[in-house]
């Protein structure tokens, strides 16, 4: 049997990135890791993280960033509230920007990814997974694909190693990235996407939102438990 290549994930054990990691399990060994950066929901993302590893058969590695919390004033990792928006103010471009201003974490993926490079030269991975998409880009720059495409031509003069960043979901918003996990046999319903992390999803945060709204749109069954 041919030996499988290998890649690093960077899982935070939500939807999107659930979907893109489960789209290389059958064509890549994938260690997983998921970042505790002092964020409100990191028990259940952690949680969420290792249970979807467990289904496809993925190595898991949590990473302790403590000093993030310390950097600006995220609600994520601070006292700050949670924004809850409305269905209308999703689609909203300016109330949008505004709430995610709120939750911004500075340079968090411009650290996570670099992290995963780190992972991906130590064990001659080829491929680094990440679950940015189309939606997400509208109010989070770090999430498109100019992004994207400027940290591969980092790498590209910054690595000995010819890794490559993959964000299969890149042109692709909330439902269909539903309808994909569903066609792939992704476990959805595994994955955890509050950002109050509560053990069960609040429903009333932005990200539980178009979670709510993704598997509304598509006719697919949301197994996820709303308090």
């Amino acid at each position: 049997m041919k030996k499988k290549k290998i890649a690093i994930s960077v899982l935070s054990g939500g939807l999107d990135s659930t979907v893109a990691t489960t789209m290389f399990k059958d064509t890549h060994h994938i260690h997983a890791i998921t970042f505790n950066y002092g964020q409100k929901s990191v028990e259940m993302e952690i949680k969420a993280a290792s249970n979807v590893c467990n289904d496809i058969g993925a190595e898991h590695t949590v990473i302790n960033l403590p000093w993030f919390t310390e950097l600006g004033r995220s609600a994520l990792t601070s006292s700050r509230d949670i924004p809850e928006p409305t269905l209308e103010d999703l689609d909203n471009k300016t109330v949008s920007i505004k709430t995610a201003n709120i939750v911004w974490v500075p340079g968090r993926n411009i650290v996570f990814t670099a992290i995963a490079n780190s992972f991906a030269e130590s064990q001659e991975a080829d491929t680094i997974i990440v679950g940015w998409d189309k939606e997400e880009a509208v109010t989070f720059p770090d999430n498109s694909k100019e992004f994207l495409n400027a940290f591969n031509n980092l790498l590209d003069v910054g690595s000995f190693d010819k890794i490559k960043i993959k964000a299969p979901l890149i042109d692709m918003d909330k439902e269909n990235i539903v309808k994909l996990g569903y066609d792939i046999e992704a476990p959805l319903h595994l994955s955890y996407s509050c950002y109050k992390g509560f053990s069960s999803h609040c429903g009333v945060c932005e990200s539980c939102m178009r979670r709510i709204r993704a598997f509304k749109r598509v006719n697919i069954k949301d197994e996820t438990i709303y308090s």
